[in-house]
C-alpha cells in the first residue's frame, strides 16, 4: 500500500492548508498518543488529518502505550489527547485526575466498547438456532471436536501471559467445561489462535473460543459473540474471575472495557473547535472499525495509509464529526 503516498498527502496538505488556516485558528500545536495497536493508531491519524486539515492545528504524534501515557498526561500535562484509552484497568487514578481538573473523559471513543467473550462461527449459529449462550455451545462437545482427540470438544484460550487466559480458564472451570466433555486448548499465540478461526472459516468447520472486539479478524471473519447466563458480577470478577489459579469460580459475564478519548484539561479549555470534533468524534459501534482494523492487516497498511483510505472510503462516517465547511477542507486536501 505504499503506492498511496500517504505521507504524501499529510504532508503536502499540511503545508498548503495550515498557513492559510492558522490566523483564525485558536488551536496552535497539539499532540497526539500514537497508541501501539491498530485501532487506536488508525484513530490518531484520523484526528491529526482531520485536526489539521479542518482546523490548522499543528499536529504532533508521539509514541504512547497506556500507563506512561496517562500518567504524562497527569503529570506533565502531554500528550493533549489519547484517542483510545482502554480506562478500565487505570480507572481509579484517571478519576483522581479527572476530579482534580487535570483530565477530561471528552468522548466514548467505542460506543460498544472493548468485547470479550466466547464466539462461534455465523454459519454454526445459524445451522444451530439453540446455541445462543455459553451454556447452550457446552451442550454439544461433539459439535466442537477437539483436533487431536476427536471424542472431546474444543474451548480456545488465550496464549500462555495473556490475562484473558486467566478470565478464561476460570469461565471454562465455572462452567464446567472439563466434566461437559471439553479440553482447553492453548493456541500458543496470537497467531495460532488467529490461525485456528481462518483454518476454521476456510473448511466451515466449527470453532469454539475466545476473542475479543474491535479486532481485524472480526473485521474479515463473521464469529458471533455467545451470550452469558448470568449478568455481570463485579464482587466475582474482582475477587475470583481474574485470579489466577482461583479454587472456586463462578460463572459470570465478562466486563464491558470502556474505551474513552482522554484529554487534557488544558486542551479542552483552550481549543475551541477542534475540541468540539474531538468531543463528537466516536464511533457508535465496532463493524466499521473492525472493518477498517480487516482492511490494514490484508494489505499491510499502517495507521497513515489507513486514515487516507478511510477519510477517502468512509466520508458518510466522520462528515457526521465535523461541520460541513470542515469537510470540505479535508475532502480538498484528499
Amino acid at each position: 500500500m505504499k503506492q498511496l503516498l500517504a505521507t504524501t498527502f499529510f504532508v503536502a496538505a499540511s503545508a498548503s492548508l495550515v498557513p492559510a488556516l492558522a490566523a483564525d485558528s485558536t488551536c496552535g500545536r497539539v499532540t497526539i498518543a500514537n497508541m501501539n495497536w491498530q485501532s487506536a493508531e488508525l484513530i490518531a491519524w484520523v484526528d491529526k488529518a482531520i485536526l489539521e486539515n479542518g482546523y490548522g492545528c499543528e499536529v504532533d504524534l508521539v509514541p504512547g502505550d497506556t500507563q506512561p501515557t496517562f500518567a504524562s498526561m497527569t503529570e506533565k500535562g502531554e500528550p493533549d489527547i489519547a484517542p483510545e484509552g482502554w480506562i478500565n484497568a487505570m480507572r481509579e487514578p484517571l478519576d483522581k485526575a479527572v476530579a482534580e481538573g487535570k483530565l477530561v473523559y471528552a468522548v466514548e471513543a467505542l460506543g460498544e466498547g472493548g468485547v470479550e467473550g466466547w464466539w462461534i462461527p455465523d454459519y454454526i449459529a445459524e445451522a444451530h438456532p439453540d446455541i445462543k449462550t455459553i451454556d447452550d455451545a457446552l451442550n454439544h462437545p461433539d459439535l466442537f471436536p477437539d483436533p487431536e482427540d476427536p471424542s472431546r470438544g474444543a474451548v480456545y484460550s488465550c496464549p500462555s501471559g495473556w490475562n484473558c487466559q486467566v478470565t478464561t480458564g476460570n469461565f471454562f472451570k465455572a462452567y464446567d467445561a472439563e466434566k461437559r466433555g471439553f479440553n482447553l486448548i492453548d493456541p500458543g499465540s496470537a497467531a495460532g489462535l488467529d490461525g485456528s478461526i481462518a483454518k476454521a472459516f476456510e473448511r466451515k468447520q466449527p470453532w469454539l473460543g475466545y476473542y475479543w472486539a474491535p479486532t481485524s479478524i472480526l473485521g474479515k471473519y463473521h464469529l458471533v459473540q455467545l451470550g452469558f447466563d448470568v449478568p455481570y458480577d463485579e464482587a466475582e470478577w474482582k475477587s475470583c474471575t481474574t485470579v489466577p489459579d482461583c479454587d472456586k469460580p463462578k460463572k459470570n459475564a465478562w466486563s464491558k472495557s470502556e474505551v474513552f478519548t482522554v484529554v487534557t484539561k488544558s486542551f479542552a479549555d483552550n481549543a475551541g473547535p477542534a475540541y468540539d470534533y474531538i468531543k463528537t468524534r466516536s464511533f457508535p459501534t465496532n463493524g466499521p472499525v473492525n472493518e477498517m482494523l480487516a482492511w490494514m492487516s490484508d494489505n499491510q497498511a499502517t495507521g497513515e495509509e489507513a486514515a487516507r483510505y478511510f477519510l477517502k472510503e468512509k466520508a458518510d462516517i466522520w462528515t457526521k464529526w465535523v461541520p460541513a465547511e470542515v469537510a470540505e477542507k479535508v475532502k480538498a486536501a484528499l
